[in-house]
């Protein structure tokens, strides 16, 4: 853009100023063609006519008034942030008229009755929500029979093996294992969890980030049973009911829903609007029907599942809620968070017991609690298991510190042997890592998949098996 600048006040342009020899090309003075932006002209001329009293150009144009919140319509209505400037309806008009519509004073503006297209009524599946939202969960049996020669399905614990799986937890004594044995592949993306069928093991379900759940054999054929599908997202966390014959599933699309063992149905939905990161069944007899979500929006809500309604909501977090753990013959919980923080909790009381935040605290992501019923092993995010007394005082035992993997940046299972004689543990770099508790010392050390092991979990009864998985989609089975 190119302009004239001069300075008509003292009658000499600008570039002049410091040269006064050149000679006049104007009557008033000497001006010189420069270029200079749009921005840059439209600044200076809105000074220069500042200066020469013409104020008005800078002055900001008046709104119309917010109006009463009180009234809705009308005169006096209320505009709040949507007021008009003064005038933005002498524009509007302006506008109006150059298209042609003005109105005469005599003529009022009539709507024309706008006749609807003739279109095909709906079809009932568009229009039929409530129907469905209930068919939206399916499942599929994928054993090659459903009922033995009895009449029995998977449920039943089977007999005819070297193990007795109806034993007292904790009285076999564990091993590392040694080698691999089985690969289970059916997922199409990574694991999520792993959960052995409570107190007999003899199924395995899992979760995955392909929106499925799936229960397998642990014995016999090893073969998939079932497929779950209702999830729209990624599957988040998973949990068996103390009795083995419901199981928790959560994720991504917001859903926390019930499902039936046996047959695959989706007993009951809940919902908070937020995305649950952890759910757990009470292991209690008596509040076996109740369950805790921990949530992203840094709550811990508790359901009950005859009612179907939230029964209580623990809300002291700072963070999302990483992991639930029941404590002290299932009367207390202790909750982790990204907050760096450890609370304890009476069940059914929203106000914690103990709150643990020190400036060295790492995120703790996941938790084992120990067979003794003394200690809660938790994954840290600065490359170490801790542990903390899940008694009274809920103190961190500093002798006792697990080290020698890798988990920063992964959520990475922790487990404790049914004995409590070792500590499992994935590792990002595709190990399995397990430590003797005692000592603290690492046993064992073996590779597990070519990326990261997210998922460890002990046999609830044998000696030597684990299950661990990772981001390949595969459940390998160790012994």
């Amino acid at each position: 853009m190119e302009v004239a600048v001069y300075n008509g006040k003292e009658g000499v342009s600008a570039s002049t100023q410091n040269n006064a020899l050149k000679r006049k090309n104007l009557p008033t003075g000497h001006a010189e063609e420069i270029a200079i932006s749009h921005s840059t002209f439209k600044a200076q001329r809105l000074k220069w006519n500042h200066a020469e009293g013409e104020a008005s150009a800078l002055v900001k144009p008046k709104r119309q008034k917010k109006g009463d919140p009180s009234i809705v319509d009308g005169e006096g209505a209320y505009r709040g942030p949507w007021a008009r400037y003064e005038d933005q309806d002498q524009a509007y008009e302006d506008e109006a008229a150059m298209a042609g519509e003005e109105l005469a004073s005599d003529e009022e503006y009539i709507e024309e009755a706008i006749v609807p297209p003739t279109m095909p009524a709906l079809p009932a599946a568009s229009t039929d929500y409530a129907d469905s939202l209930e068919t939206s969960e399916t499942t599929e049996f994928n054993g090659e029979e459903q009922f033995d020669y009895q009449g029995r399905t998977y449920m039943h614990v089977p007999q005819d093996l070297d193990i007795d799986l109806r034993q007292e937890l904790g009285t076999q004594k564990n091993y590392v294992p040694k080698k691999q044995i089985h690969v289970w592949k059916s997922h199409t993306k990574a694991i999520t969890s792993l959960r052995f069928f409570p107190s007999s093991g003899h199924l395995l379900l899992s979760s995955s980030a392909d929106s499925k759940l799936k229960i397998w054999d642990a014995y016999h054929s090893r073969s998939l049973l079932r497929t779950f599908s209702g999830h729209t997202k990624s599957v988040t966390d998973s949990s068996f009911s103390p009795s083995g014959t419901t199981f928790l599933s959560a994720s991504y699309d917001r859903q926390m829903k019930l499902w039936d063992t046996e047959y695959g149905k989706c007993i009951s939905r809940f919902t908070t609007g937020k995305i649950p990161h952890v759910i757990r069944f009470n292991p209690s007899e008596q509040n076996s029907h109740e369950f805790l979500a921990g949530m992203s929006d840094k709550k811990i809500v508790q359901f009950d599942t005859r009612s179907g309604e939230m029964t209580q909501e623990y809300d002291h977090h700072l963070g999302p809620v990483n992991t639930i753990t029941f404590v002290d013959q299932d009367r207390r919980f202790i909750t982790t968070s990204d907050d760096k923080s450890l609370r304890a909790w009476e069940y059914n009381i929203p106000v914690p017991i103990k709150f643990i935040a020190e400036p060295y605290m790492y995120s703790l992501v996941r938790a084992s609690p120990h067979p003794s019923g003394k200690y809660v092993a938790f994954q840290s995010g600065d490359n170490q298991i801790v542990v903390y007394a899940s008694t009274d005082r809920f103190r961190q035992n500093r002798k006792k510190s697990f080290r020698g993997h890798n988990n920063a940046g992964y959520a990475i299972d922790v487990s404790v042997s049914p004995d409590g004689q070792f500590v499992m543990s994935g590792d990002s770099g595709g190990y399995v890592c397990f430590w003797d508790w005692k000592t603290c010392k690492m046993w064992h050390k073996m590779i597990a998949a070519d990326g990261p092991v997210v998922c460890a979990q002990w046999h609830p009864q044998e000696s030597s098996k684990v299950a661990t998985a990772g981001l390949d989609g595969a459940i390998k089975y160790w012994d």
